[in-house]
């Protein structure tokens, strides 16, 4: 049994029994005295535990007939071990670092400071992860943070958002009524998936584009998770939609030891070929962010359908061949 176990019986043996002595403290977690001394003592100083020597009684008790209500003694209702504690403090890292301007960090900060208290095996041990595990993110826009935490109001109190929304395609700034659905995180960039008043449709909204985010006092309107997987969660990437049509693309033998393990789309269909090459198959509804992930493989990816699909490529490689002919500058 590791200290953080320890520490559970404890409270536990307190809690049920409501005194319970040194001697069978001792027997029930299989330690010796110094070593439930100083558990104790860590209870006490570091977890706040209201845990009282009861001379009279002869026993342990708690201060207080409900211990875990009120104050800041709360060991039953959220405890790990080290293993999982220094798991959390990773996962507080990675969010930190994904998400633009730490949006998460004021809200779980509290809980991260419990956590490297319960740590206790060494100091510094969130700073180590900070230093140890680096994180690069490519192609994050920046937000504003009282503009997300409006668009989550909304959505989880299930009421309407009246945006100021700036299309980049357009270039033109619109108002909308919208009734938010999910959030969606994809590609470094926060998503709003929502019906539109203003179209009569869904639209998705980068969060980055908002310019004033307004919540009102209005029910939103609900739509199911089937509809929104129909018109917003099936094709390729954010710019998915009902129409779709399938894309079939071969790599290169060389390309496809990566691309083989590469996750492109859920409902994605790969198999190698004999030379080694590998196919890919997959539904898309948009061509324009799709173009730009084939592109980026140059002569290691071959678009064999659709046609369509298959020419727009070849014309906006046509376009960066002649981009870089000498003399086109």
């Amino acid at each position: 049994m590791d200290r953080t176990e320890r520490f559970y019986k404890i409270d536990q043996l307190i809690h049920d029994r409501r005194l319970v002595s040194f001697a069978t403290l001792m027997e029930v977690l299989e330690v010796s005295r110094a070593t439930l001394k100083r558990d104790l003592e860590y209870m006490r100083n570091r977890l706040n535990a209201p845990i009282l020597w009861d001379r009279d009684a002869g026993g342990y008790r708690f201060d207080t007939p409900h211990p875990h209500t009120g104050g800041q003694y709360e060991l039953p209702g959220l405890w790990f071990n080290s293993s999982e504690v220094h798991a959390l403090l990773t996962m507080q890292h990675l969010l930190t670092n994904l998400d633009p301007g730490g949006i998460l960090t004021p809200h779980v900060q509290p809980l991260i400071a419990r956590l490297n208290n319960l740590l206790g095996t060494a100091e510094n041990q969130a700073d180590e992860i900070r230093r140890r595990v680096l994180i690069f993110g490519l192609g994050r826009r920046s937000l504003k943070l009282a503009h997300f935490e409006r668009v989550g109001v909304a959505l989880l109190r299930r009421k309407r958002l009246v945006l100021n929304y700036f299309s980049r395609g357009s270039g033109e700034t619109t108002t909308r009524e919208v009734s938010p659905q999910r959030l969606v995180y994809y590609r470094e960039n926060w998503y709003l998936d929502a019906w539109c008043h203003l179209r009569n449709d869904l639209r998705n909204f980068a969060i980055d584009a908002i310019q004033h985010a307004e919540v009102i006092e209005k029910k939103a309107r609900e739509v199911s998770g089937r509809s929104l997987n129909e018109a917003l969660g099936t094709g390729y990437g954010i710019f998915s939609g009902r129409t779709l049509k399938q894309a079939r693309l071969r790599f290169t033998p060389q390309r496809a030891r990566w691309v083989a393990q590469e996750s492109w789309h859920p409902k994605q269909k790969g198999a190698f070929t004999a030379d080694g090459a590998w196919l890919l198959e997959f539904p898309y509804a948009d061509h324009r962010e799709l173009i730009m992930d084939i592109l980026k493989f140059g002569a290691d990816v071959e678009v064999l359908a659709p046609a369509d699909l298959r020419k727009r490529v070849a014309a906006e490689a046509a376009k960066l061949v002649a981009l870089y002919q000498p003399g086109s500058v």
